[in-house]
């Protein structure tokens, strides 16, 4: 197990795991706050989305499968996951797909451009909780950041997954709008204070601050864990 997943640190292990699951529950449920703005998704949900539509299942479900198959790829790359990475990958589909599930997406506009707000924030304060907590990343970012140890720039990396992703899932019918564009320039912004800010390891915060994150939220660095 040991080579297989990286090692749990053995410090401040409440405020670590406390962290973890609001920080995923938090993801999921802003996500889901997006699903119901009906503005416009990140990428990658507007991938789990498209699929849900043209396919079936719910847009939770599909993060997971999603999630389980970039996660199953890692061998190929060399990254080992942490537990962060598990809880992540199967929480966050749980949570959307509850929230989803049980609300309705409202009529009015107001509303619904309080979906869109309160989601990207929520979603900006959720990836500070959840990396901050240095479990493990998420499966995307093993993804991005195994290709990228290749010799590639991690940002051309991102950048062109995401923009694969999101094409991709645009032509199956997953919602792209002003939410997508809000959520692209928001969430690094955000990020680049609630990481740091909530960071429990030094070394995170101090590589935070150097390096800004960018893109999806669950993905945005590997250490820590």
């Amino acid at each position: 197990m040991g080579r297989l997943f990286e090692p749990i640190p053995r410090d401040r292990v409440v405020r670590r795991w406390t962290q973890l699951v609001v920080g995923v529950a938090m993801y999921g449920a802003t996500a889901g706050m997006l699903v119901l703005g009906g503005l416009g998704l990140d990428p990658w949900d507007v991938l789990h989305q498209g699929l849900s539509r043209t396919i079936g299942l719910g847009i939770g479900t599909w993060a997971i499968i999603v999630s389980l198959i970039v996660l199953s790829g890692w061998t190929l790359l060399r990254q080992r996951p942490g537990v962060g990475t598990l809880v992540n990958a199967v929480g966050v589909g749980l949570v959307i797909d509850l929230l989803v599930s049980e609300f309705h997406q409202p009529h009015a506009l107001w509303a619904r451009i309080v979906l869109l707000v309160g989601g990207v924030v929520g979603n900006g304060i959720a990836t500070g909780l959840y990396i901050g907590a240095g479990l493990g990343p998420g499966a995307r970012d093993g993804l991005t950041t195994g290709i990228a140890s290749r010799g590639h720039s991690i940002r051309v990396v991102r950048t062109s997954i995401e923009a694969t992703v999101l094409l991709t899932g645009f032509l199956l019918g997953g919602t792209v709008g002003v939410g997508t564009v809000a959520y692209a320039l928001a969430i690094g912004p955000i990020t680049h204070f609630t990481i740091p800010a909530l960071a429990i390891d030094d070394g995170l915060a101090r590589l935070v601050s150097k390096h800004p994150p960018i893109a999806q939220p669950d993905a945005q660095l590997t250490t820590g864990s």
